[in-house]
């Protein structure tokens, strides 16, 4: 699909349940985790790719990237050491459609493909999913003090546009704390 056409509403009913690829690859410094993907994301083809996510903007003003990427340049991410997954595959209209049990399902999904994988940091976006998936209920943002084998965890807001607890200059501020983190080593 052109990146410049919206999705109608025909294909965002057909993209629920659907799935999309991660974009992994060997040697990442941060593996990004969204808690699912959206019914937008999965008929564009791309991550946080909805109007109004601030993941992008994030990424740059955080200074994880040296420019605003657009969703369709994803996988220059690979390049900054850099990749995206998320807690639960199956894409839905708002992640309050899925349930405590399939968030605790995606966790052990997760850490077995972080075991195989190894990034250095699995920044899990949204500490609410990662509450309920980890069977962590006081975890707060930062870095966590469990790890997966020798991949830390640090949680983040979720920098979806319907976030409205943190705005743009919040996030790029919390998502530059990990970067000093994953730069340092």
């Amino acid at each position: 699909m052109p990146a410049s056409r919206r999705p109608t509403r025909e294909e965002l009913d057909a993209a629920t349940g659907s799935t999309m690829p991660d974009l992994i690859g060997p040697g990442l410094r941060v593996l990004f985790c969204g808690i699912n993907p959206s019914l937008y994301s999965v008929v564009v083809g791309y991550h946080f790719a909805r109007p109004g996510n601030r993941f992008w903007p994030t990424m740059h003003q955080s200074g994880f990237t040296p420019r605003q990427l657009l969703p369709s340049e994803q996988g220059a991410l690979l390049g900054f050491g850099l990749g995206i997954t998320n807690v639960v595959d199956r894409a839905t209209a708002t992640a309050d459609q899925l349930d405590d049990s399939e968030l605790r399902t995606g966790a052990k999904s997760l850490e077995a493909k972080v075991r195989r994988h190894r990034p250095r940091f699995l920044a899990v976006l949204g500490v609410g999913a990662y509450r309920t998936a980890f069977a962590r209920p006081k975890a707060k943002l930062g870095l966590q003090p469990e790890t997966l084998g020798n991949t830390r965890l640090w949680v983040l807001p979720n920098p979806s546009g319907l976030n409205a607890h943190y705005q743009l200059p919040d996030l790029a501020r919390l998502f530059a704390q990990l970067r000093h983190a994953a730069d340092e080593g």
